[in-house]
């Protein structure tokens, strides 16, 4: 396992944590506060503010809601800048506007404002209009902030406001006093301000000094110093950065080089750490005392090949730094010798990343931009002598890092387009950050880049919903949305809401997905490549939810368009969901349908789409399964999830089709594959809303393996997406029959049949039969158990509440499509406990549902189905009969692992005096006693009183004391000591 960079684990400010979220709780109640948290740089500043917004904040910036445990705070973070010996004036209030504008647009703003009047704010951002002249400029400035206090206040009076204001070390005198004036002057509503800074930046003379001094003085305003982490807490991060508890002895290195600062723990950690983010103050002469041996010609080339990046070709070095081959060879060996360069085959690398990054920072200013501009120049002349893959990206970072603004726009264009083309999506929205960040600097932009802002903005957030980069997508979305009019652009309004749609739906917000996607469609209306892209990702959503009959409407409509419009690519995706829509999970025209998927399959190859070629070998996979095929399944699932590793789409398509893969393995017996499938998909960090789809097959597993912990792990772990009853059926039910099979493997059958009341009474269980019919199985064995287990069945509550499920699953049954080997094999299981549910063992019912899971190759509830036709044979008399299908049974559960079920068969033999190792019949050994009886029997022969008997087995003491009467009844014996000799000598235990 690679380590990670950044601790998942959040460590080791509980109580700073606890201090905001109580002020916050007190800021709701109406009463402004603001906090200034300190601390020495790399001390976790940041991540605390993280942690405390996410607690509190709305994820999209939307108004928040008072409906819970807190209200939902808007959220707004702004950032001082450094820029040489000043900072950015107005830098973070800038930003400020900046978000507000994309979240709520500058009409919204303008009616919080009295009389709608927003030009004094014009002054920080141009989009708020002209600025007015103002003869006298400290009038100006009181006006501004006074309207920036009115804007917090009025923001404040729809939902909590939070507003961040980070690295105030940095800020300019203007941001300086318009803060201090804010903070001295809210008094109204549920305002709260927290403010970062470094303080160990502040010296003497530092202008934030008297500023934190005074504000220290003013009431609700609270200081907060962050301290470093103790040794257990430096313990905790490193465990959390390496996926494993840290060994004594690295956590005492660490601890001591760190001195407890998490940044530096990361730098020392042995992580890559972020190549842009610098080198730790108090690292720099241990990472540069090697270097400072060094002659100093050998030292100058150092400083030249650490601007070439982690890796500098000899032949490149050689260009930039003037030498020929062997007055550079000359100069750089001292460095090789000096183990602080590793010559390779053609070039250099710096022995440890963090030593570049040391020597790198020891350029001055001049010296930094001529080196950056040198390598850009000679590759831009030889793009052979690049060390990456691309020379596009490498030029587009020395161009940036030159400072020549054109040149690095252009080339961070060029760039992004090269590693959309090598399918690299996350790099490509870095590029695209970056002529965002570049586009005001630069004249004639849109020209020189063929595109305006708002098509950037689009394939950045685009480009980011392809990489599972959520937040920034839709930060992008709303950026764009905000320079566009959907009455004046209805087809780019209509494209951005679906490119949010996407992101909203890996967030899991369902409703809001659809609620997009058909917005999309009425804005983008005429028969336009604009409709026919918004119909394609409807039509997706639509499929999903069981809609049917309007996805098939669309569907054609999308198909026909694309034909008519000469797009293969939305041709392709509307064909697959109407092969899908057709196929009738399972039922129809099965090799037609599959037939086409094949075909459209073979296309997107064809047309080069890695998406449309990745959803075709989801619904084959999908449809495959459904049919009962698990090795074709397995084949197609294999080859698309291996795919969307080679091509960058593991995050977002992998989910699904590892999920198909390891359901398919699991139908087949192939367990420790599907483990390995499992690990693997959970490993490449899939988005949280897309992560449910494997954890659905972990927990499937190892409930089969009786691994009740793993269960609850996995169950713990799901996406509020599945377990919310507005699931799409492909996720909720799924989750509901893994929840109903949990409680019943965990005795608690009262909770199984809660868990089935709240399916049929809440949920559509008839839209998808795929997904439908497992659930109504497991639900009817709950009915079923209530039948036949002993506490239960003295409980009349419960057996009727089971009578009246048992009544309405059958009613849903009776509606619900059985096409499909693999369906009309839950049906007939369905028959089985059904049967049983009403106190009737049909052997021919279990045989029948045995035989049809035989036929499909599913070796687990083949088995299942096995325990229970022998339970009926051992019923009707047939030992032999009975002892033939629990041999069987034996065998596959041994070879699956699956524990519990051969505890059944175990249980069963004995209870029937069948031997499973040989064809004799064993001695009765069951004594008349019921499976509980026999449980408590156990107990009794280990020496446990009823009190510790009924907590064992989550019993009522009453209950154990009547079932220890009827054992002794029943075995003869007048006390509980004759009983545990009885138990000895009929062997009933190991």
């Amino acid at each position: 396992m690679n380590p990670s960079v950044v601790s998942p684990v959040f460590v080791g400010r509980t109580a700073e944590l606890a201090m905001l979220t109580d002020l916050y709780t007190a800021v709701r109640q109406g009463a402004p506060a603001a906090v200034l948290l300190g601390g020495e740089a790399g001390v976790g500043k940041t991540r605390l503010v993280n942690e405390f917004v996410d607690l509190v904040g709305s994820a999209d910036g939307s108004d928040g809601s008072d409906d819970g445990a807190h209200a939902t705070a808007r959220v707004i973070v702004g950032g001082c800048l450094w820029l040489s010996s000043a900072g950015l004036p107005y830098a973070p209030f800038t930003a400020m506007l900046r978000q507000l504008v994309r979240d709520i647009g500058l009409d919204e703003i303008a009616a919080l404002m009295p009389g709608g009047t927003t030009r004094d704010l014009a002054r920080l951002l141009p989009g708020f209009g002209e600025i007015a002249a103002e003869p006298d400029a400290e009038t100006g400035r009181v006006r501004l902030f006074e309207q920036m206090l009115t804007l917090l206040e009025r923001l404040a009076e729809r939902a909590p406001l939070v507003l961040v204001i980070e690295d105030a070390h940095w800020a300019d005198r203007s941001t300086r006093d318009l803060l201090t004036f804010l903070i001295r002057n809210l008094r109204h509503g549920p305002v709260m301000l927290l403010v970062t800074y470094r303080s160990d930046d502040l010296h003497r003379a530092h202008p934030l000094r008297p500023m934190l001094a005074e504000l220290g003085r003013v009431g609700g305003v609270v200081g907060l110093d962050l301290p470093r982490l103790a040794r257990g807490e430096v313990a905790a991060q490193l465990g959390g950065i390496l996926g494993r508890p840290a060994e004594p002895g690295l956590v005492e290195a660490v601890y001591g080089r760190s001195e407890g600062i998490p940044l530096f723990v990361e730098a020392t950690a042995g992580c890559a750490g972020d190549p842009g983010g610098g080198v730790p103050e108090s690292l720099r002469d241990l990472l540069l005392a090697g270097v400072q041996r060094l002659p100093e010609e050998t030292q100058e080339l150092l400083r030249t090949a650490s601007a070439g990046g982690e890796r500098v070709g000899h032949e490149l070095l050689a260009a930039v730094s003037g030498l020929d081959d062997r007055a550079l060879t000359a100069a750089l060996r001292p460095a090789v010798d000096g183990n602080v360069l590793v010559a390779g085959t053609d070039g250099y690398t710096f022995r440890h990343a963090l030593i570049r990054e040391a020597v790198h920072e020891d350029l001055l200013p001049g010296e930094h931009s001529r080196t950056h501009r040198r390598f850009a120049e000679v590759i831009e002349t030889e793009p052979g002598m690049a060390a990456t893959r691309d020379a596009a990206v490498t030029l587009a970072q020395h161009w940036y890092a030159a400072h020549d603004n054109e040149r690095a726009l252009l080339a961070a264009w060029r760039a992004a387009a090269a590693l959309a083309a090598s399918l690299a999506y996350a790099e490509q929205v870095e590029m695209l950050g970056r002529v965002l960040e570049l586009w005001d600097r630069v004249p004639n932009t849109a020209e020189l880049v063929g595109s305006d802002q708002v098509d950037v903005l689009l394939l950045t957030a685009e480009a980011a919903t392809a990489c599972g980069e959520v937040e920034r997508g839709l930060a992008m979305v709303r950026a764009a949305l905000a320079e566009l009019d959907e009455e004046r652009d209805p087809e780019r309004v209509a494209l951005l809401l679906t490119c949010r749609a996407r992101l909203r739906g890996y967030k899991g917000m369902l409703p809001e997905q659809l609620q997009d996607l058909r917005k999309a469609e009425r804005l983008a209306a005429g028969p336009t490549l604009a409709r026919a892209t918004v119909l394609a990702r409807l039509i997706c959503q639509l499929l999903l939810r069981g809609l049917d009959e309007e996805c098939q409407a669309f569907s054609a409509e999308s198909l026909s368009l694309a034909r008519r419009l000469g797009d293969r690519t939305i041709a392709v995706d509307a064909i697959v969901t109407l092969a899908t829509i057709a196929a009738g999970e399972g039922g129809g025209d099965i090799e037609e349908n599959l037939r086409d998927l094949y075909e459209a399959h073979a296309e997107a190859k064809e047309l080069g789409s890695d998406f449309l070629v990745l959803r075709s070998l989801i619904n084959i996979s999908h449809m495959l399964e459904s049919a009962g095929r698990h090795d074709l399944a397995i084949e197609a699932a294999r080859e698309g999830f291996e795919l969307t590793q080679r091509v960058g789409r593991a995050r977002i398509q992998g989910p699904f089709l590892a999920g198909n893969l390891a359901e398919s393995l699991i139908s087949a017996g192939r367990w420790t594959e599907a483990d390995q499938v499992l690990q693997k998909g959970l490993e490449l960090d899939p988005a949280v809303s897309l992560s449910g789809y494997l954890l659905l097959a972990v927990g499937t597993l190892a409930l089969a393996r009786g691994e009740m912990a793993a269960v609850a792990d996995a169950m713990r772990a799901m996406p509020a997406s599945f377990t919310s009853d507005h699931a799409i059926p492909q996720d909720g039910l799924p989750y509901i029959r893994l929840l109903i099979d949990w409680r019943l493997a965990e005795g608690d059958i009262a909770a199984a049949l809660d868990r089935v009341h709240h399916a049929v009474s809440t949920l559509d269980l008839t839209v998808r039969p795929r997904f439908s019919w497992p659930v109504l199985v497991s639900a009817m064995r709950a009915c079923a158990e209530v039948a036949t287990d002993a506490d239960t069945v003295r409980d009349d509550a419960l057996l009727v509440r089971a009578t009246v499920l048992r009544t309405e699953l059958r009613g849903l049954a009776d509606r619900l499509s059985a096409s499909g080997r693999a369906m009309a094999a839950y049906a007939t299981t369905f028959a089985a406990e059904s049967a049983r549910a009403a106190g009737m063992l049909d052997r021919t019912a279990w045989d029948a549902a045995a035989g049809a899971w035989e036929d499909l190759g599913d070796p687990y509830p083949f088995a299942c189905a096995l325990v229970r036709a022998a339970e009926a044979a051992a019923g009707d008399g047939d030992r032999e009969g009975a002892a033939g299908r629990l041999r069987r049974a034996a065998e596959v559960a041994d070879r699956l692992g699956a524990v519990p079920l051969r505890g059944q068969i175990d249980h069963l033999a004995r209870r029937a005096r069948i031997s499973l190792t040989d064809r004799s019949p064993a001695p009765d050994s069951s004594a008349g006693l019921t499976p509980r009886e026999r449980e408590v029997l156990r107990l009794v022969a280990e020496g446990r009183s009823n009190r510790q008997i009924a907590d064992e087995l989550f019993i009522s003491a009453k209950t154990a004391s009547v079932h220890v009467s009827n054992i002794l009844g029943k075995l003869g014996v007048a006390g509980r000591g004759e009983a545990a000799a009885v138990a000895h000598r009929l062997q009933l235990f190991d």
